[in-house]
Order: structure tokens, then sequence, then C-alpha cells
């Protein structure tokens, strides 16, 4: 069972349409697809909809720095753009959207929760009752819960349940896992949509999105950890039995990369980045000694040309830099508990993880079975989109197959998201609509 889905919950049988918005530090991606029920086994596990892609739209990001808004006029004119591309292609005008998440400093923290059952078989109506109570845990002063996700169940003080319909016994129990962010980068966000006229109807994580759409079945279950290398972020999400369970972020990514090839080299931004793309490598090759690249440097006149510099000055420029993040995600995952979960099954996804080399010299500092990770089971994406790093624009599609959970709540019970205006009553009524 996926994390995040009620056990003998279905979502009822109709297409729908959904869109989606994936604001990053380098690109902003909005995506219109209808997702259409299929029968067990017909998609991949754990998924009950095909998706399908309507429309696509893609835009330099603009105002974002490491997650964070920074210019919200900016980064409003790149939404406006980038959903207006994908409205043209879908012929659909689109009103509210499922947003990414980086910002905010996420953090995890796991609830302990339990109720008292009267010895009948545990049904769905008990489930919820006790995800209720385990989201009376509030986030701490100056922070929302953006998720709030079961990891296992117990009855009668015996743990590990992973599906406790239909037993029986006295103490029902659950271990949830609540992902926090500080409210003010959230707040922004939504402000930023909600001036292009649009209604955030979720925010969701964007390592847990990433995950979504790279891992398969066996690696959720026996634990994975998923890297995910932005721009301006580095995001980690750890699974194991099926659930998500750890959350963690690092404010430095690829950017960082290629403002360290500006300065070294002397080079604009957008130069440096180009360069990165088509010639960067974290590890030096046999032939970067004699392979010569020509370089406009600042400053330079029409006179002087443009200056020859060997491609191994850019493999030394790179390389301390990937390592260094490589390292941070290495010590993250040592000092979160977790690491022994996931053994040695590790996924890199994100724009950052397409540099040349980098595969390799994760498997060497992390010292574990590394992958590269693409998103899985859309149709339609354009070719230049079904790369590394569209991972959570893509999962953004899938979370509302496994949303349920994330969303389901006691009637007499209110959820806090604080400071975001009802936003998980509109979340919850938004998803009862539509599925």
């Amino acid at each position: 069972m996926p994390a995040g889905m009620l056990p003998e919950t279905r979502l009822p049988r109709r297409p729908t349409i959904v869109s989606v918005l994936d604001i990053g530090s380098s690109k902003v991606v909005a995506l219109v697809a209808r997702l259409t029920p299929v029968e067990p086994g017909e998609a991949l596990s754990g998924r009950t909809h095909s998706v399908e892609i309507l429309g696509f739209g893609h835009q330099r990001s603009r105002g974002m720095k490491s997650g964070v808004v920074a210019d919200l006029d900016a980064v409003e004119q790149a939404v406006r753009t980038t959903v207006d591309a994908a409205e043209r292609q879908a012929r659909v005008t689109v009103e509210s959207l499922i947003v990414s998440l980086t910002a905010g400093r996420l953090a995890s923290d796991t609830v302990n929760a339990s109720i008292v059952h009267n010895g009948a078989p545990i049904g769905p109506k008990d489930i919820a009752r006790v995800i209720a109570a385990g989201r009376r845990h509030s986030a701490a002063p100056g922070r929302s819960i953006v998720h709030s996700l079961p990891i296992a169940y117990s009855l009668d003080g015996a743990g590990g349940i992973a599906d406790p319909t239909g037993m029986v016994g006295h103490k029902f129990g659950v271990d949830m896992h609540v992902v926090t962010a500080e409210q003010p980068p959230l707040r922004n966000l939504e402000l930023a949509v909600n001036r292009c006229h649009l209604t955030v109807e979720a925010m969701v994580a964007a390592p847990y999105a990433s995950a979504l759409s790279v891992m398969v079945d066996d690696e959720a279950e026996l634990g994975a950890a998923v890297i995910d290398l932005g721009a301006g972020t580095t995001t980690i999400a750890v699974f194991n039995r099926g659930a998500f369970v750890h959350v963690d972020a690092i404010a430095i990514g690829g950017h960082h990369v290629t403002t360290d090839i500006a300065r070294g080299l002397s080079v604009r931004i957008e130069d440096a980045e180009r360069l990165k793309t088509m010639y960067g490598s974290v590890l030096p090759g046999i032939s970067d000694e004699r392979d010569v690249l020509s370089v406009a440097t600042i400053g330079d006149d029409e006179h002087s040309g443009p200056a020859q510099v060997p491609r191994s000055a850019l493999s030394r420029i790179i390389k301390p830099r990937v390592e260094e993040i490589l390292e941070l995600v290495r010590d993250r995952l040592n000092a979160s508990g977790y690491a022994h979960l996931f053994g040695r099954r590790l996924i890199l996804t994100g724009g950052g993880s397409q540099m040349n080399g980098i595969v390799e010299a994760a498997r060497r500092i992390l010292a574990r079975n590394v992958r590269l990770g693409r998103p899985l089971g859309v149709a339609g994406m354009p070719d230049a989109a079904k790369g590394p790093a569209f991972s959570a624009a893509v999962g953004l599609l899938i979370y509302p197959q496994v949303a349920e959970m994330d969303l389901v709540d006691d009637r007499n019970t209110q959820l806090a998201m604080t400071g975001t205006g009802g936003y998980f009553g509109r979340v919850r009524q938004w998803f009862r609509e539509s599925f």
C-alpha cells in the first residue's frame, strides 16, 4: 500500500483534470493533465489513474532564491507566463493548482497517537479517528504543517502494522510523519500565485513529489532515499515500508556550481550555465588538459577575442562544490537516524543530477548504490521534459492518487495549517469534488 492511501479507500471512477505548478530557483513549470482511472495492473503499482499531459508551460524562473520568493513581482510574471502557455496548449482555463514547496526549512517530526477501541474489527472510520488524533499535534510557533502522513499502526502495543483493516484490539495507535515548514515563505509563495488570480489548492514538499515520480515499488517498500539536486536547494526524502518517513533540505544546489564557474573563469552567469551544461564534469577526463574551450570573459573587447581555457579548469571548479553538496547530504542522512532504513538504495534526481560524473561521485562519497531517477509512467510529456529536472512537476500529478490519507480527518477535528486562510479545508473540499 503506497504511503498516503487510506486502506479500503478508492477514488471515484471518473476522469479529472489536474493542474500543477513547480516554482524552482531556475525554472517554473506548469502542467495540465487528465487523470483517467484504470483497472488494477494497468498502471504502475500504487497508482489508480493514468496520467496524460494536455498542456505544458516552461519558463526561466525569476525572483526566486534557494526556493524562497525574493522578488514578488518577478515571480508573479514568471507564473503568469508559464500557466498561460499550459492553458493555451491544453485549451482549458486554470483556476487552481497543486504547488511544489522547497522553501521554509522543511523538517520532520514523528508523532504517536492512540484511541480506545471497543474490540470490534477496525474499519475506515476507526482509521480516520486515530489519524485525526495524531493530527491534533500542532506545529511549533512560526511553522505550518505541510504533510501529516501515517507511517504504521499498532494494536494493543503490537506495532509495525501496515494495514489494520479487519483486525481487532482495544488500544489502536498510529505513528505519523509530520512535515512542517516556516510560515513566511509559504505565505509569500501562495501570495505570488494568488496575484495571478489562481488558487493554491495544495502545497506538496518537492522531495516527496520527486520521490513519487521516480521510485519503483520495491524501492519504496525496502527503503530508499531520493536526493533532488535542484538549482537553489538540495532536498532529501526517505521512504521505508512504502511510507514517507523523513525529509530534509539544504540551501545549496546547482546554481552555486554555476556561480563558482562564473567567478572562477570571470564569465557571465548565462555563459557559466552553458559551460556547465555542455562541457562540465565532476570527474576529470584523460583528455581534459588537451581540450580547449573558448570563453568570453567579462570585460573582453571585440579586438582581444575569447580566452582559451583548458577543459580541466572547468572540472577543477565543479568538483569541489559538488563534493561539498554530496558530503552535506551524507552528513544529513547519517544524522537523521534513518540511514539504516534505506540500506544502499539511493536515487539522484533533479536538474543538478544531470551533470556528467555526478552519479559516480555520489557512489564514492555516499558509499551506496546510486541510480539516476527520471519521471515514470506519464504520457504526453515533451521529449525535452522527460529528464530528471522535471521529476517534481510530474510527482505533483501523481500526488492526488496518494493524497487521501494526507487529507482525511475526523469531521469534528480542525486541522492546523496556520496562517494560510483555511488551506486544509480548501484542499479537502477540492479533492473530494475532483476525485
